[in-house]
C-alpha cells in the first residue's frame, strides 16, 4: 500500500481548481466506469485505487492506497475505488468539415451542464465541439464526471474568438433562440454548427450575429403558460435528435 505524501495529496487535491489543473498539466476522472472508459485514451501519471479494486484489474497496475487517502484526494462525497490522474493532452481545434454536424458553445458555465452536453453529443455521433474560452473548463472533475466517460471520444476546443470562428466557417450556422424558426418545421442540413448559449443569457449578439439561422423549441400546448426556458443540456439533445432524425438514415 502507497501512503500519499502532503505535498502529493496537496497537489491532486489542486486539480479541483481551473489554476491548479493548467499548473500541472493534469486532471483527474473518479470511479470505476470513469476511469476504465478513459484509462486508453489519455496518458496516464497516477492511478490510485482501494485494495479490492486493484486486485480485481491486476492488469492496471494502479497503486493501493487507504479508503482514508482516497477520500482525502477525491472530489466526490463518497470516496470512489480508484481515480486516475491524466496528463492535459495539446489540443489544437480541426477546421470543420462539409460533410459533419458539429456543436458550438458560447459562455456554458455549468460544469454538469456541460459534461452533459459531452455525453449527449457522444450519444448523438458528434465528436468536436467550439466553445468560447468563457465556457467551463472540460477537465474540470465535475465535467469529467457528468461525462460519464464520454470526454474520451468528444473534445471540446476553446476559441478565444467564437464569432469570429462562426462566420468564417463554410457551414451553416444554426442558432438556439427564442425568435427563430420552429425547429420541427424548418429544413435542416445534415451538416451544420449549432450554436448553444448561457444558461441564464443565452447566446451574445456577436456569435448571434454569426448565425445564418436561428431555431426555436417551441414548448406544448402552443399559448400555454409554461417555464420560461429549457435547461441548455435538455436544449442541445432536443436539438441535436432532431437534426438526426431528418437527416439520418436508421
Amino acid at each position: 500500500m502507497v501512503t500519499l505524501t502532503n505535498a502529493r495529496k496537496k497537489l491532486l487535491k489542486s486539480l479541483d481548481t481551473h489554476k491548479g489543473r493548467r499548473q500541472s498539466g493534469l486532471f483527474m476522472a473518479q470511479g470505476s466506469k470513469c476511469v476504465l472508459d478513459t484509462l486508453a485514451h489519455f496518458k496516464a501519471d497516477a492511478i490510485y485505487a482501494l485494495d479490492e479494486w486493484a486486485c480485481a484489474h491486476p492488469e492496471i497496475g494502479a497503486e493501493i492506497v487507504s479508503r482514508a487517502d482516497m477520500k482525502e484526494i477525491s472530489t466526490l462525497v463518497s470516496a470512489p475505488d480508484v481515480v486516475a490522474v491524466y496528463s492535459i493532452p495539446e489540443l489544437k481545434a480541426p477546421a470543420p468539415s462539409p460533410d459533419k454536424l458539429y456543436l458550438a458553445l458560447d459562455r456554458v458555465q455549468d460544469p454538469g451542464n456541460l459534461g452533459t452536453i459531452i455525453r449527449v453529443a457522444d450519444w448523438m455521433g458528434i465528436r468536436t465541439i467550439y466553445a468560447s474560452s468563457d465556457t467551463a473548463d472540460m477537465w474540470s472533475p465535475k465535467v469529467v464526471q457528468a461525462t460519464m466517460g464520454a470526454i474520451a471520444r468528444v473534445c471540446v476546443y476553446y476559441i478565444d474568438d467564437i464569432a469570429s470562428f462562426l462566420k468564417a466557417s463554410s457551414l451553416p450556422v444554426f442558432a438556439t433562440a427564442l425568435d427563430g424558426d420552429n425547429i420541427y418545421t424548418a429544413p435542416l442540413p445534415s451538416s451544420a454548427i449549432i450554436v448553444m448559449g448561457n444558461e441564464g443569457s443565452g447566446i451574445s449578439a456577436e456569435t448571434s450575429a454569426a448565425a445564418t439561422r436561428k431555431l426555436y423549441i417551441p414548448s406544448y400546448p402552443p399559448g400555454e403558460p409554461t417555464s420560461e426556458s429549457l435547461n441548455v443540456a435538455i436544449a442541445t439533445a432536443i436539438t441535436l435528435s432532431e437534426f438526426r432524425r431528418r437527416t439520418s438514415n436508421f
